[in-house]
């Protein structure tokens, strides 16, 4: 990954399993809070206006857990960049130990369609 943001997400008691880690599904939900909030860092507040995307691939792979209270740092960073589309991966971390890798890939469509559309080079620029 280039330049990562870190998000950083509490985990909270109904988030884990009885286990007592994070539960699966919770992962894409975090990858999905640190997207929405590193694009607001990136692009100046609500990006909606210069981005509309849909997920076409999600890729996960967990190294270890998150537990309740635990702080899960998540980086974010653009991993490949296509015309229309482009990968974003995520790396989850509790202090130095890794919990997940992730990588999604988004496509670039016409604001209130799936057609995809070329990113906008500023959003690009803003994104590398």
């Amino acid at each position: 990954m280039g330049d990562p943001y870190r998000h950083e997400i509490r985990v909270r008691y109904g988030e884990v399993d009885v286990q007592g880690h994070v539960f699966n599904a919770h992962y894409l939900a975090y990858v999905d809070d640190a997207l929405d909030q590193w694009m607001r860092n990136r692009l100046g507040g609500d990006y909606t206006d210069q981005l509309d995307m849909v997920v076409k691939k999600a890729e996960l792979t967990w190294a270890g857990g998150a537990g309740f209270g635990d702080t899960l740092a998540v980086d974010v960073a653009v991993s490949r960049w296509g015309r229309t589309s482009f990968d974003i991966g995520f790396a989850g971390s509790v202090g130095e130990r890794p919990v997940f890798e992730a990588v999604l890939t988004y496509v670039s469509v016409a604001p209130g369609t799936l057609e995809p559309t070329p990113v906008p080079d500023h959003v690009r620029a803003a994104l590398s």
